[in-house]
């Protein structure tokens, strides 16, 4: 499987383009946006290889991964946009007030605009459940719904409460978002973080891949060995 990755947004996002069958695709974590001075980026990229995309899975609701959902959403406004619903309001009409107070923290506030009135979700992340049981109510084809199955949702809070992984155990593929980065794990000093909770939720990685797993971070190195930074 050939993940596309794009380099989007304030803190350049690993923003990746996953497969599912056909010229149909679910897309990791946009931040393209006005501000920054790529927007349009990530529909440009679909565009020039002619791919569908069907959903926007969002690893957490942090500012610097979710500030293309407007663009992306404005281009195809039937795309369906999954977080896990304890960083729901991160995202939604109210997204600004929430979204305010990590900026604050990072001294980023000029950046609020940019994640105000975002696109609200239309389906919400589950520990332990697959991307087709994320979308079961969507009136996508068998095959859409089989590729999706492949995909397995693990809850992993720490870096946010509602940070996700996905994993692929037939492709032994982890997109982790900022929950494991190469040989280190995600900030936990912002709002909803918690070093226990990370720590925790990496013990639970450990569980569920394995060491040949092939990891794609939310940031910085991608496609590490998941056993190097264990065994």
């Amino acid at each position: 499987m050939n993940l596309h990755l794009l380099h989007t947004g304030p803190l350049s996002v690993n923003t990746y383009i996953v497969p599912l069958c056909g010229n149909k695709v679910f897309v990791i974590d946009p931040a393209d946006c006005a501000f920054c001075g790529d927007e349009g980026s990530v529909r440009s990229f679909l565009q020039s290889k002619n791919l569908e995309p069907f959903a926007v899975i969002l690893t957490h609701g942090h500012f610097d991964h979710v500030a293309g959902l407007s663009s992306l959403k404005k281009s195809y406004p039937n795309i369906q946009i999954a977080i896990h619903k304890d960083d729901g309001a991160y995202i939604g009409e109210n997204s600004g007030d929430f979204q305010a107070k990590s900026l604050a923290q990072m001294g980023v506030s000029h950046f609020l605009p940019s994640v105000s009135n975002l696109p609200s979700p239309t389906a919400f992340l589950k520990g332990d459940e697959t991307l087709s049981d994320t979308f079961k109510t969507s009136s996508s084809s068998s095959e859409i719904k089989d590729a999706l199955s492949e995909w397995q949702i693990l809850h992993t809070p720490g870096h946010t409460e509602g940070s996700c992984c996905l994993y692929n155990e037939e492709k032994r593929i982890l997109i982790s978002g900022d929950t494991l980065f190469y040989r280190s794990w995600g900030r936990t000093d912002l709002a909803g973080g918690s070093e226990k909770k990370i720590q925790e939720s990496l013990l639970r990685l450990m569980r569920y891949c394995e060491e040949d797993t092939v990891v794609y971070s939310g940031h910085d190195s991608h496609s590490f060995i998941f056993g190097e930074n264990f065994y």
